[in-house]
C-alpha cells in the first residue's frame, strides 16, 4: 500500500510528492491543504514543494503569503523563497518580502531580496525597501538587494544614484554586482558613467572586469567619456579603459588614434592592452598598427606583430612590413651541415644577437605570416627562406606557418624536404607535419617522410607516419 501523501509531506520525500504531481496536477490542490497543517514538517515540506513546480502553484500564493508571517522563522524563510521561484504570478506577495527585508533574521532578509527580484512587480514601497536594504549590516543580504534591483530593471531607475555609492562598498561581490545592475536598469545609466569610471580604480579585477561589461552594455554612449580618461595618471584606469573600447570593436578613427597612443605608454600593460584593442577592431586598425612600429621598443614590436597577426587575413597590407622584419640576408646563403659549420653559426649567432632580441622579433614574423599570408606569394617565398634561417626557432616557426597556409603552400614542398634533413628535431617535426598538410602526394614525399619514420626523436617519427597516413587519404 502507497504511503498516503501527508506522511511523504512529513517525512521529506519530495521526490515521490513531485512525482505524484506530474502524474496527476490535482495533488496540488491537496499539498495547499497541508498549508494550515500544525506539523511543523509537513507544512515546510507542502510550501518546499510548491515551489518546486512553480507557477503550476498559482492557487497557493495567497496561502504562502500568509506563512510569511509565520512564528517560526524557518517556515517564514521557506515561504519566501518559494514565492521567488513562483516569480511574477505572485505579485500580492510584494508588499510583505519588503517589509522582510528589515526582519532581524539575515536568512529571511536575503530570500525576500531574492523573491523581489524574482517576482518583479515592483510599488514605490518595495524599492524604497530594498534601496534602504543597501545598508544592511550583511554582505551577502546586500549583494542579493543589489542583484534584485538589477533584476527588476528599469522601474528601478531611482535606485542608480544608490547603487553608484555601492560601487564602493566594502564587499567586491556588492561591487560587482552593482556594476552589473546599474547597466541592467538600463534608463539613467548614461547617468552612471562618471562613477562606472571611478570604478575602473577598483583594486579588485573582478569588479574591473565587470564594470568593462558594463560599458559594452551601455553601448556608445559611453564611449565620449572612456576617450576622456584615457589620459589618465592613474595606471589602471588607463589600462582598463582601453581594453572596455577595445570591447566596442568600433573603427572610428579617433578612437583608433586614441588607442594608439598608448602603445607607447610608459606601462607594459597598458601597452599590451592597447594592442589587444586595436586587434580586436581589426582590419581598420591596421595602418595605426604598421605605423607604431618605428618607435615601439623590441618588446612592443613583438606585441603589435602579435596582434597583426590575431587579425589574420584581413591584415594583409601588413604583410611586406612582417616580411621586413622576418627576412636577413644569412637566409639565403646555403648552409653545409658539419660540426665546423655548426660551431661557426652559433658563434655568430651570439655575437650578432646576443639577447636573441632579433630572434624573437624573426619568431613573431613568421608566426604573423602564417596567420595572414594565406593568399601572398610573396609571404610563402619569405617563409621558404626562413627554413634556412641561423637560428632553429625561426626555422621551426617557418614550417609551422608554411603549414597554417594549406594547399596554397604547394611551391614550398622542395624547401619542406630540405628542411627534412634539419639537424633540429622541432624543425624535421613541423616541416613533416606541414607536408601532411599541404597534402600533395608524391613517392618523393612519401619515400623522404618515411626515412623519419626511424627518427631518434619519437615526436618527429609519430608526425612523419600522420602525415603519410594524410596524404595516403587524399
Amino acid at each position: 500500500m502507497s504511503a498516503t501523501l501527508e506522511k511523504l509531506l512529513r517525512d521529506a520525500r519530495i521526490d515521490l510528492v513531485l512525482s505524484r504531481i506530474e502524474k496527476d496536477e490535482s495533488v496540488i490542490d491537496e499539498v495547499i491543504k497541508y498549508l494550515d497543517s500544525n506539523i511543523r514538517s509537513i507544512k515546510f515540506n507542502s510550501i518546499h514543494v510548491l515551489g518546486k513546480i512553480g507557477q503550476k502553484s498559482i492557487n497557493a500564493v495567497p496561502k504562502i503569503v500568509d506563512c510569511l508571517e509565520d512564528e517560526d522563522w524557518s517556515i517564514c524563510r521557506e515561504a519566501a523563497r518559494s514565492l521567488g521561484k513562483i516569480g511574477n504570478i505572485a505579485k500580492e506577495a510584494v508588499q510583505k518580502l519588503s517589509m522582510l527585508l528589515e526582519d532581524k533574521e539575515v536568512t529571511i532578509r536575503k530570500e525576500a531580496a531574492i523573491a523581489l527580484g524574482k517576482v518583479g512587480n515592483t510599488t514605490p514601497e518595495s524599492i524604497s525597501s530594498l534601496i534602504k536594504a543597501l545598508d544592511d549590516e550583511n554582505e551577502d543580504v546586500r549583494t542579493e538587494v543589489v542583484i534584485a534591483l538589477g533584476e527588476i530593471g528599469s522601474n528601478a531607475y531611482e535606485a542608480i544614484p544608490h547603487l553608484m555609492k555601492a560601487l564602493k562598498d566594502i564587499s567586491w561581490t556588492v561591487r560587482t554586482a552593482s556594476a552589473q545592475s546599474i547597466s541592467l536598469i538600463g534608463k539613467g545609466s548614461v547617468n552612471a558613467i562618471p562613477s562606472l569610471i571611478k570604478a575602473l580604480e577598483d583594486q579588485d579585477w573582478r569588479v574591473r572586469y565587470r564594470v568593462i561589461n558594463t560599458f559594452a552594455e551601455i553601448g556608445e554612449s559611453a564611449i565620449p567619456s572612456l576617450l576622456e580618461v584615457l589620459k589618465s595618471k592613474n595606471k589602471i584606469v588607463r589600462k582598463e579603459t582601453v581594453d572596455a573600447l577595445g570591447e566596442f570593436r568600433i573603427s572610428d578613427p579617433k578612437i583608433i588614434g586614441s588607442i594608439s597612443e598608448l602603445l607607447q605608454d610608459k606601462v607594459e600593460n597598458v601597452r599590451g592592452k592597447a594592442a589587444d584593442a586595436l586587434r580586436n577592431i581589426g582590419k581598420p586598425a591596421v595602418p595605426n598598427l604598421i605605423s607604431a612600429f618605428e618607435k615601439l621598443n623590441t618588446k612592443m614590436k613583438i606585441i603589435v606583430l602579435s596582434a597583426l597577426g590575431g587579425i589574420g587575413t584581413e591584415a594583409e597590407e601588413a604583410i611586406p612590413t612582417i616580411i621586413n622584419f622576418l627576412k636577413i640576408p644569412e637566409q639565403e646563403v646555403e648552409f653545409i651541415p658539419s660540426f665546423i659549420n655548426k660551431m661557426k653559426r652559433a658563434i655568430l649567432n651570439f655575437l650578432k644577437d646576443p639577447l636573441k632580441k632579433k630572434t624573437s622579433i624573426r619568431v613573431e614574423a613568421a608566426r604573423a605570416l602564417g596567420n595572414i599570408g594565406r593568399e601572398s606569394e610573396d609571404a610563402l617565398h619569405t617563409l621558404e627562406l626562413a627554413l634556412n634561417d641561423p637560428r632553429s626557432i625561426v626555422r621551426r616557426e617557418a614550417a609551422l606557418s608554411i603549414g597554417k597556409l594549406g594547399s596554397s603552400a604547394k611551391n614550398a614542398i622542395p624547401s619542406l624536404l630540405t628542411a627534412l634533413k634539419d639537424g633540429n628535431q622541432d624543425v624535421r617535426w613541423r616541416s613533416s607535419e606541414a607536408l601532411g598538410i599541404i597534402g600533395v602526394n608524391t613517392e618523393e614525399i612519401i619515400s623522404n617522410l618515411n626515412i623519419l619514420i626511424h627518427d631518434k626523436c619519437d615526436y618527429v617519427c609519430e608526425s612523419a607516419i600522420l602525415a603519410i597516413d594524410n596524404l595516403e587519404e587524399e
